[in-house]
């Protein structure tokens, strides 16, 4: 089993979260702040249970349902919408440490990312980002790449203004 703590404080538990059919776009943003976010619109509700239970992991729901009949012991029933009020209501229930670092995991596919030199990504990225600042990032469960680049600029103001008291220090 993976470390159950979080990177440099060995007190504090990580939290990790399995999200329902229904919030794709939270498990992303969920992702993007380096969180483990297991998504498959394909498993049921009992498995989805099952899984939190045995990974000790919260689960995310909209399904009233799921939580009445299955009684998950960790889930956060999200009332909110929009991606980042659910994501707002996450943090508030589950009360996550604040991330060391952004875009840490693979948005799609949840694998951790590991940083790659430019010159060896070159060949994948789009000529306007080969001279953007480093670091980039590979995927090598699904072979994506990323870079700080006008997208991750603007995912990071979002998240800013959705959690300041995590951003404020951060430039």
């Amino acid at each position: 089993m993976a470390s159950d703590s979080a990177e440099g404080n060995p007190l504090r538990p990580v939290t990790r979260f399995v999200a329902d059919a229904m919030l794709a776009r939270l498990a992303r943003w969920l992702r993007a702040l380096g969180f483990d976010t297991l998504f498959d619109p394909a498993i049921d509700d009992p498995q989805l249970v099952q899984l939190a239970e045995r990974d000790q992991r919260w689960l995310l729901t909209r399904d009233r349902a799921l939580v009445a009949q299955r009684r998950p012991s960790r889930s956060v029933l999200i009332a909110a919408d929009a991606p980042l009020e659910q994501l707002r209501e996450v943090v508030e229930r589950c009360q996550p440490a604040s991330p060391a670092a952004l875009f840490t995991r693979c948005l799609v596919c949840n694998c951790l990312l590991q940083e790659v030199s430019r010159a060896s990504a070159a060949p994948w990225l789009p000529e306007r980002a080969r001279t953007l600042p480093d670091p980039v990032r590979y995927c090598p469960r699904c072979q994506r790449h990323y870079w700080p680049g006008t997208h991750t600029w603007r995912m990071r103001e979002r998240l800013a203004r959705t959690l300041p008291e995590w951003f404020s220090e951060r430039s």
